[in-house]
């Protein structure tokens, strides 16, 4: 094995600049605050009877006069009292802004929860503003439970309340980050007659693919903080902590937590953005291709989570989107998709409207792995690389001889075979080089020096689905144990986060295949708090030969 075959991408230079400036948002966060003028009307745990007897309880923001107002509903069991209070003369905010790093100014006022939308500045713009405690959160009574059918029921009768009283217009919509995007799907596919129009910023649509288990691989760094701190702000029937070890394969459990997206016929705009892949970016980009609307669109964006949802390009969007359908006024519909180009972290090089995921016009390549750490565009002879699945990871570049962009998902097909590993796992990212350096993107709970793209996959669950899989995105069913053998030669598709990235001529891509999750944790300059299972001990051996390829699929966007 030659030197350069492979690499710890789990050390890179540049850590202690980092950690100063994450350290240093962590304690003064660049959040600007501003008090609810006094022209805003505010109603307090407005309740609302459910019809099997317990009742929810709402806050509500309306404009100055009568009305009637179109309104916009928020859902989650974070508690819709948790907002910024001022105390000696200063805001303090959210805990969630210090742990996660804001690495560019937002400005919200002190009405806004946790990534709910700013209730005063949609006020501002002539709508009445919901923020609800689902069942069990908060002050509402019941115990509750998280994605489910009971749960979205619950906000079908909220949204038809809101429809019957006499301040409102009869016309609802959605609209919120994260878990508050979740709550959006199930409630739209059951198509109650006052929604409207809804707008996911950002939500996972698939719990096992997405969030808890991607790739078969079980995380267990932010899901087990998520599911605690859950569990301490609301009172939940069903354990999901619990459950999830009761069903380490995808089965009924999951899929019923899982919205049936083609039900969803009402006007969506959804953030799509390519700076969630940990979280959000997969599943938000499955909303957008799947969902039964005829008139859909996706809001891409590769920069910081809560500055773009509440940043100024962002709102316009929003509000023509829901002045279109709320208010039913003469705007000009959304593009269907937004695509934003970037080739660095703070850098855009081009935003242009865009009509379908993936592009139709996309060239799709294959780099074919080749000896010597070199991905290349003609399929060579036969080689392998080994590496120790705990201690290093197999790397493979090419370098670009002209400005390209890649924009789109990527596909890892690799043959493989692992020895002394006991379920083996597999890592996949994508980095850019510039001038033999890493260059960072924005990434999931603002880590800032994120990859390109990445993917990963348990061994044993490497069964495609063939309903669920198209040319260029391959599915796995994740209900069907395949245990690998020492020393078997597998064939796997390992599937890769979408991204929309250019790279200059002289640039390099960096494909690095291991048996762990290739950023650090380390809280100061790592991914924190993200953990995947990773793999103990072994090592894997990836092969190629004519007729038997190892290959990435890169999508490369005809230049005019």
């Amino acid at each position: 094995m030659t030197k350069n075959t492979v690499d710890r991408p789990w050390k890179r230079p540049c850590v202690a600049t980092y950690a100063r400036r994450r350290v240093a948002t962590a304690l003064r966060p660049p959040v600007t605050v501003y008090p609810m003028p006094s022209d805003i009307r505010k109603d307090e745990d407005v309740p609302v009877r459910m019809r099997d007897g317990v009742t929810l309880r709402l806050n509500l923001w309306r404009p100055a006069g009568d009305g009637p107002f179109p309104v916009l509903l928020s859902a989650h069991p974070y508690g819709k009292d948790s907002v910024p209070k001022q105390k000696r003369g200063k805001w303090s905010l959210n805990t969630q802004f210090r742990i996660m790093n804001q690495s560019e100014p937002l400005r919200i006022s002190d009405q806004t929860s946790w990534e709910a939308p700013d209730p005063v500045w949609w006020a501002q713009h002539g709508y009445a503003v919901i923020n609800l405690d689902t069942r069990g959160g908060g002050r509402s009574e019941g115990r509750g439970d998280l994605l489910s059918d009971q749960e979205a029921d619950d906000i079908a009768q909220v949204i038809a309340w809101a429809a019957a009283q006499p301040w409102s217009t009869g016309r609802v919509g959605m609209l919120g980050v994260s878990y508050l995007a979740l709550s959006q799907y199930k409630v739209a596919a059951l198509n109650p007659p006052a929604l409207e129009a809804i707008s996911p910023w950002e939500g996972f649509t698939d719990a096992y693919r997405d969030f808890f288990t991607p790739g078969g691989v079980v995380e267990n760094g932010f899901a087990r903080v998520w599911l605690f701190l859950t569990g301490r702000v609301a009172r939940l029937k069903t354990d999901i902590a619990a459950e999830r070890r009761k069903h380490p394969l995808r089965d009924a459990w999951w899929e019923s937590l899982t919205p049936q997206l083609s039900k969803i016929t009402v006007p969506i705009l959804v953030c799509t953005s390519f700076s969630d892949n940990n979280l959000h970016s997969v599943g938000s980009m499955r909303a957008f291709q799947r969902v039964g609307s005829t008139e859909r669109h996706a809001y891409t964006h590769r920069g910081p989570k809560w500055a773009s949802f509440y940043g100024e390009e962002a709102l316009r969007a929003q509000l023509a989107f829901f002045d279109r359908h709320l208010r039913e006024r003469d705007v000009p519909p959304l593009p269907r998709l937004r695509l934003e180009i970037r080739d660095r972290l703070d850098h855009v090089v081009q935003v242009r409207d865009e009509q379908e995921w993936p592009l139709a016009r996309t060239d799709w390549r294959q780099l074919w792995l080749s000896e010597g750490g070199v991905l290349s565009d003609v399929e060579g002879g036969a080689g392998s690389v080994t590496f120790d699945l705990r201690r290093n990871a197999a790397v493979f570049d090419y370098r670009f001889d002209e400005d390209t962009e890649l924009s789109g998902p990527m596909t890892l097909r690799l043959r493989v075979a692992t020895t002394g590993a006991d379920d083996p796992r597999l890592f996949a990212g994508i980095e850019k080089w510039s001038h033999d350096a890493p260059v960072p993107f924005e990434g999931s709970y603002g880590y800032g020096r994120d990859l390109v793209a990445q993917g990963r996959l348990r061994l044993a669950l490497r069964e495609l689905d063939p309903v669920l899989s198209t040319p260029h995105q391959p599915e796995h069913t994740f209900r069907t144990l395949q245990p690998v053998e020492d020393d078997e030669e597998v064939e796997v598709l390992i599937p890769l986060s979408s991204s929309a990235t250019y790279f200059h001529a002289g640039d390099k891509l960096r494909l690095t295949v291991a048996g762990r999750y290739q950023p650090p944790r380390n809280p100061l300059f790592g991914h924190f708090p993200t953990r995947y299972q990773p793999t103990t001990s072994g090592k894997a051996t990836i092969f190629w030969a004519p007729g038997r390829a190892s290959t990435l699929e890169i999508p490369v966007i005809p230049k005019g």
